[in-house]
């Protein structure tokens, strides 16, 4: 007998079957046990969901509410976010394997406080309209405004390592900037996302504002090729984002891509590795790895080296890899045993390259169910191996000697991503000329904060993706500007 709860598409402010049979099961990674059924959302279902957003930017009201009418609203939807938290940590850790604190954190919390700073504020100190300075030509002198309109039909794409983080990142400039909007989690981790939609209707979202579909493939190519959708933004990684650059470019789209890193942590032959190690241990352990900003390649001064790695492999000793729900779980699962695959993979390639484990490299024992690998240290690491140019998306560290600061900034950058990176020295000023010639998006100094805040510009150089997300600069991408000028003199 189904014991699981199935659930349905949210499109045009109702809840629907999707128009195929197919369902696809969610899988607790930690257990292995079905924890819901969500429909395969085949073309139709997601060209009605996208034919609702357009309606809803066209002839809805949402566009064409003022600023603070639609904060309201937004600050309404926060407020059941809140009421909602317990019950969205809990689908968090049954269905993506984060750990209690994480869920709490990152997954949960930190996005809340997000959507409701973009309406308490982002939006009013926006410059949504600004004067043009009077200019004078022959004969005639003109002047003008420039406006910051909505950018009109966005599909939101998101992944499954942080699945309700990712989505109201998304959701929050969308709707902040009056766009209407179709929401795509990942397959693997829609349970939560889901609850956006009952957060909708309850908040008075206006129908067919926000469209919730779920499925894979098929689903996300038809947002991506669609031509009513003006606008999409992506995460997941390089490989697929490419992918959805090219289909968006088919109908002039705008993209913004947030996808891989590889990300590296400088740590100078001054700095204080009992501060550092926090960094090291969260860049292996948070979310089992399966963050596209974590710190994984450690580049550590050669005179440093060996007392680092010590230290880490001794704190190592120490995470309890198991099952999110019990309350000392420090790392759970990865998501799925095909991504368990592709880590395990990439670790028997760092050995044949001639890489040294430091710590794990295996399963875990007595872990008979879950997709769980133990968190790794690799050691005598190359950056031209493939585990320093690929990312694992699993709970892999390398630590990599460096010879100077020159050393270090080559190292750095050597590498097709460019989406963070932290630099750590006694000497702040030097650091800070360090962090300067990385070229990643987001960089720290001495563990300083800014990784979540709402008014950090996140995204990356290189094949880390396309625009910014978070606060004004997030709400800047679902942004057109447009110039309105008129003559007051001659002409």
């Amino acid at each position: 007998m189904n014991t699981e709860p199935t659930h349905r598409l949210y499109i045009d402010g109702a809840w629907t079957e999707g128009s195929g049979d197919e369902r696809i099961e969610i899988v607790n990674p930690a257990t292995e046990q079905v924890v819901g059924r969500v429909p395969q959302a085949t073309r139709d279902d997601v060209v009605r969901a996208v034919q609702a957003a357009r309606r809803a930017f066209d002839e809805g009201p949402w566009p064409r509410m003022s600023v603070r009418e639609r904060a309201e609203t937004m600050l309404a939807m926060a407020a059941v976010m809140e009421r909602r938290a317990s019950e969205l940590i809990e689908l968090n850790m049954a269905e993506a394997g984060s750990t209690r604190p994480l869920a709490e954190s990152i997954q949960v919390g930190i996005p809340i406080r997000h959507f409701r700073d973009m309406a308490e504020r982002v939006m009013p100190s926006f410059a949504w309209e600004k004067p043009v300075a009077p200019t004078v030509g022959p004969g005639s002198i003109g002047q003008g405004v420039l406006r910051r309109e909505p950018f009109g039909v966005a599909a939101l794409v998101s992944a499954y390592n942080f699945p309700f983080f990712l989505s109201v990142m998304k959701l929050a400039p969308a709707l902040a900037a009056g766009c209407t909007t179709v929401l795509k989690p990942a397959p693997t981790t829609p349970l939560e996302v889901l609850v956006l939609g009952e957060i909708a209707e309850e908040a008075g979202l206006p129908p067919g504002v926000l469209n919730i579909v779920t499925g894979d493939v098929e689903a996300g190519r038809e947002l991506t090729t669609n031509p009513m959708v003006d606008l999409v933004s992506f995460t997941g990684s390089d490989t697929v984002g490419r992918l959805v650059y090219e289909q968006a470019a088919s109908t002039m789209k705008r993209a913004v891509l947030e996808l891989g890193g590889k990300s590296a942590s400088i740590v100078c032959e001054d700095a204080d590795l009992d501060k550092v190690l926090p960094e090291i241990m969260a860049g292996i352990v948070v979310q089992a790895g399966q963050g596209c900003a974590l710190y994984t390649r450690t580049l550590v001064h050669r005179s440093r080296h060996d007392e680092l790695v010590e230290k880490i492999v001794t704190a190592l000793r120490y995470v309890k890899v198991g099952d999110p729900a019990e309350p000392d779980t420090v790392m759970g699962p990865l998501i799925s045993e095909a991504q368990r695959d592709k880590v395990e993979k990439l670790i028997r390639t760092g050995m044949e390259e001639g890489a040294r484990i430091a710590f794990g490299g295996g399963r875990p024992s007595g872990l008979d169910k879950g997709y769980f690998v133990e968190p790794t240290l690799f050691t005598g690491v190359d950056n031209a191996m493939t585990i320093a140019r690929t990312e694992f998306f699993g709970p892999v560290g390398l630590v990599i000697p460096f010879d100077d600061d020159e050393d270090a900034v080559r190292i750095a950058n050597d590498s097709p991503y460019g989406l963070a990176g932290s630099v750590w020295s006694a000497d702040p000023a030097r650091a800070y000329e360090i962090a300067k010639r990385i070229r990643a998006g987001l960089v720290t100094v001495n563990g300083g904060g800014g990784g979540v805040t709402p008014h950090v510009a996140f995204g990356g150089y290189k094949q880390s993706g396309l625009g910014r997300e978070w606060g004004e600069y997030g709400l800047d991408e679902y942004l057109q500007t447009k110039s309105i000028s008129w003559s007051v003199a001659g002409g």
